[in-house]
């Protein structure tokens, strides 16, 4: 096969190149503008490293030369501060005057007159009456305790045997259904010279007259 000449030869690849150019520029018209954008971005941020570079290198030269001069940090300030370093005289002038401390006698307790209260007889307050008697008057369990205590060493057996002293009525009831005569009528004989408590004695006079017959 016979080679053509070398000029024929760059001719035919410049045509090829030039064909091949030429498809590529559809795409190449819709990438230019990011390219050159990218291209001068890229080219702007090399010339600030190189200028940086440049000024970091200048500080060596003059820190070399001249030495490192110590910087002194400006503190900051606020207006809160300049207002508590300035007081203000209007408000120190017109200041309250100092707190004197009242002085207070005291009477002794054996030079004042006796009064009312001292009496404790006239500190207890009317006994309630109504429908009030039943909280402020005193219970009579409470007046008739040292009665029955003065009266235990000789209360009869049958009281000893139905601890009588703390049944109610009702309790009272229950048990005297097994008792026989003597015993009601020690029971009424005790009753009566100690409590003398009319409900106890009515129940108590009447069991024994049930019992009499």
């Amino acid at each position: 096969m016979i080679r053509p000449p070398y000029a024929a030869r760059v001719a035919a690849g410049v045509v090829v190149t030039v064909l091949e150019e030429t498809r590529k520029l559809p795409t190449t018209a819709i990438t230019l503008p990011m390219s050159a954008v990218s291209q001068t971005l890229q080219a702007v941020m090399r010339f600030q490293q190189g200028i940086a570079e440049m000024a970091i290198k200048g500080d060596d030269v003059f820190e070399a030369l001249l030495g490192q001069a110590e910087e002194e940090p400006e503190w900051a300030t606020f207006d809160e501060d300049d207002d508590f370093s300035e007081p203000d005289d209007s408000v120190t002038g017109n200041s309250a005057p100092p707190i004197t401390p009242a002085t207070t006698t005291v009477t002794p307790a054996d030079d004042t007159p006796g009064t009312a209260d001292d009496d404790p007889e006239n500190t207890v307050g009317p006994v309630g009456t109504g429908r009030f008697a039943l909280y402020s008057s005193t219970p009579d369990i409470e007046k008739d305790a040292p009665t029955a205590r003065r009266s235990a060493k000789k209360a009869p057996e049958i009281v000893v045997l139905l601890d009588y002293d703390t049944l109610t009525l009702a309790q009272l009831r229950a048990k005297l259904r097994g008792v026989g005569l003597a015993e009601l009528k020690e029971l009424a004989e005790y009753e009566k010279s100690n409590r003398a408590r009319a409900p106890f004695l009515t129940m108590l006079d009447n069991r024994v007259t049930a019992a009499s017959k």
